[in-house]
Order: structure tokens, then C-alpha cells, then sequence
């Protein structure tokens, strides 16, 4: 680990993965939070599977059509809100089993997303990077993006907190009061698409999933209130990725895998430290 000290105060790429993992702990631990207490992780699943499907098409656009402007940040970005959409209408009509329809979105989002890469000269580099994630190759245009969405993320859930607090445990009184529940679901979905974005940054689309549920569960173990769940988890999602860094870089492993193997280890001590607790105070 003192080699990536060292090298964090001289090489510009390390900054860029430190500050787009900050990037990214500010929306996991905003919006992992309700993920957890909503259980919906399903949800993010299809969704971030989804992604794939923009990604490839984007790095396509750039590379075969020369569309420069349509990065797989972007186009990831677009997939996950066009899934997001698509599932709130899907739950709002009832018409249809919703796992059925999110088996659905994960599973065609992957197949179109594989179509492209592999149309795309050099794709076995892309796939991997898509999937497992490398937060070592965020750059300045990445971190640029990354910010846009974590302010449109904070700025969402500072104006309508109550409001998604209301609909996630007491629905039927929200109805009641007159609050729209359809609309305030579906742009918890956006807010949840957005940051599945900024997380595959970091650990790619197949550990999207542990990085967004992790530290805020462990938080919730803690944590009496939801906001506070939020910042504590904000901020265990930030050191398990600067840990999970630091670990990797000396021996060359993988970034992502790292990190998710930091956060579950620490998960586990909570639980452990949690059991402990109830069993003194019992």
C-alpha cells in the first residue's frame, strides 16, 4: 500500500479514481439507502444489466460511425433512464408480472449490449472493462459527468426526500394525502438509474448490485434514521473504494473486485458487531 501513497501525490489517474469514487459514494449512499429499506435490488439489477446495452451501442456509434460526442458514459446513461421509465410504467399498469418484465430488461439489455461490442473493433477490452469496471481509466470528461449526475442526484432527493420517505413506507397514506405516488416511484427509479451509472465507474455491471447495497446496509445496522443511514453510508462507500484501491494497486489486482471484497468483509463485521451489541445489551 505505501507504493500507491507514493504514487497518488505524482500520477494524475490515481486523483481521477479517488475523486470519481467520492463521486460515486455521494449517490450510493443517498440512494443505496432506499434501495435497502425498499428492497429493491432487483430493480437496480435490470437496470444496470441494462446498461450495457447503451454502452456498447455508444462505443459503437464512436468508433464504426466516428460519432466522438456519444460516450459510453452518455449512452450508458440514456439506457438506464429509457429501463428505469419502462419499469415504473410496467409497475404502475399491473397488467404485468413485474419480475417477468425485469428478467426481461436484464436479459435483453445484456444481449444487445454484447451485439454491439462484439460489432465493435476491439470489444473483448471494452466488455471487460464494462463488466468488472476500471475506475483506474476514469478521466477528466468522465469525472465532468459523474458530477452533473451527482448534483442532479442530491438536488432531486434534498427537494423531494419526504416525499420518497412517504411512498417507500406508507404508501396507502400518501395516496391519502393526495401525493402522487406513480410519479414520485418513477423518478426514484431515475434517481436509482443514474446512480447504477455512476457505479459501474467503479466496479462494473456485474458487482453494481454489492457496491450499492453494501455499505448502506451495513450503515442501516447503525443508523436510527434514514438520512443518517445516507451520510454514513456515503462515506463507508468512499473508504471501502479507497481501500479497495489501495489494496489492488501494489499487486496489480483487480480494482473493482477489491472493493466489493473491502465492503463485504466489513459488512460481515457489522453483522458480527451488531449480534454482539444485542447479546451485551440483552
Amino acid at each position: 500500500m505505501s507504493l500507491f501513497w507514493e504514487h497518488l501525490l505524482n500520477y494524475a489517474f490515481l486523483q481521477y479514481a479517488i475523486l470519481g469514487g467520492l463521486l460515486a459514494s455521494v449517490a450510493c449512499g443517498v440512494v443505496g439507502s432506499f434501495v435497502v429499506v425498499r428492497r429493491t435490488t432487483y430493480v437496480a439489477g435490470a437496470i444496470a444489466h441494462c446498461v450495457l446495452g447503451g454502452m456498447g451501442a455508444a462505443r459503437y456509434m464512436q468508433r464504426v460511425h466516428g460519432v466522438d460526442w456519444m460516450t459510453p458514459l452518455l449512452g450508458a446513461t440514456v439506457a438506464a433512464i429509457v429501463a428505469a421509465l419502462i419499469i415504473a410504467a410496467v409497475t404502475a399498469s399491473g397488467r404485468q408480472r413485474e419480475d417477468t418484465v425485469l428478467s426481461a430488461i436484464w436479459a435483453i439489455g445484456m444481449a444487445v449490449g454484447i451485439s454491439f461490442i462484439t460489432a465493435t473493433p476491439g470489444y473483448y477490452e471494452d466488455l471487460m472493462s464494462y463488466l468488472f469496471g476500471n475506475i483506474l481509466m476514469v478521466g477528466v470528461s468522465d469525472l465532468g459527468h459523474m458530477a452533473v449526475l451527482d448534483a442532479v442526484i442530491v438536488a432531486l432527493m434534498l427537494l423531494f426526500y419526504d416525499k420518497f420517505l412517504v411512498i417507500s413506507f406508507q404508501p396507502e397514506l400518501a395516496r391519502l394525502r393526495g401525493i402522487r405516488v406513480g410519479l414520485y416511484h418513477t423518478l426514484l427509479l431515475v434517481l436509482i438509474s443514474l446512480t447504477v451509472v455512476l457505479l459501474t465507474q467503479v466496479v462494473g455491471l456485474v458487482m453494481v448490485i454489492a457496491l450499492l447495497t453494501l455499505p448502506a446496509a451495513t450503515a442501516l445496522h447503525f443508523a436510527r434514521r434514514l438520512w443518517s443511514a445516507m451520510l454514513v453510508a456515503s462515506a463507508l462507500c468512499f473508504l471501502f473504494t479507497l481501500g479497495g484501491i489501495a489494496l489492488s494497486y501494489g499487486p496489480e489486482l483487480p480494482a473493482g473486485a477489491t472493493v466489493i471484497q473491502v465492503a463485504g468483509a466489513a459488512y460481515i463485521l457489522s453483522l458480527i458487531a451488531k449480534r454482539i451489541r444485542r447479546r451485551a445489551v440483552g
